[in-house]
């Protein structure tokens, strides 16, 4: 397993619980963004840097994902693509998207967008509060223990 981040709009507080979960669990951190990143210099941490332009670190993140790699993205369609590949993403908010659940948020966010272009439904989400940040970090370390635990009962995967 792998934690795949779409690091460009992920929070600083998210960005520094994955920098810590990383070294802690002993878990590689690919965090993919289209401008350089200060990382901690952690062997399980390294940065792919890819062009700019829309969906760019999108469509690399994709290309990287595998069964049981954790996607980090609050970008619901970039979720759908991973979880299609048999990976999981988590949102920087604590949400968990799998395969249950993330055709119903897809939905929802394209539903959303239709009401803020038609006037119907005017701003976007709030700013990255404390409750976000433990929702966060309460889904990630549920998450990572679950996921661990099984690849040593069951072998590395």
């Amino acid at each position: 397993m792998r934690i795949l981040a779409d690091a460009d709009a992920l929070p600083g507080a998210a960005r520094e619980l994955l920098l810590r979960a990383a070294e802690r669990e002993r878990v590689a951190l690919v965090m993919v963004a289209n401008q350089p990143l200060r990382l901690n210099g952690s062997k399980f941490v390294r940065s792919e840097l890819v062009a700019a332009g829309p969906d760019v670190a999108d469509d690399r993140i994709v290309e990287l994902a595998e069964a049981g790699d954790l996607v980090i993205t609050a970008d619901i369609p970039l979720a759908d693509r991973a979880v299609s590949k048999g990976a999981v993403a988590l949102d920087p908010r604590g949400k968990l998207y799998t395969a249950a659940n993330v055709k119903d948020a897809l939905a929802v966010r394209d539903l959303l967008n239709e009401l803020r272009n038609g006037g119907l439904v005017s701003g976007g989400p709030s700013g990255y509060t404390a409750k976000d940040r433990q929702l966060f970090a309460n889904e990630l370390n549920s998450y990572l223990t679950k996921r661990l635990k099984q690849e040593a009962q069951y072998g590395r995967s």
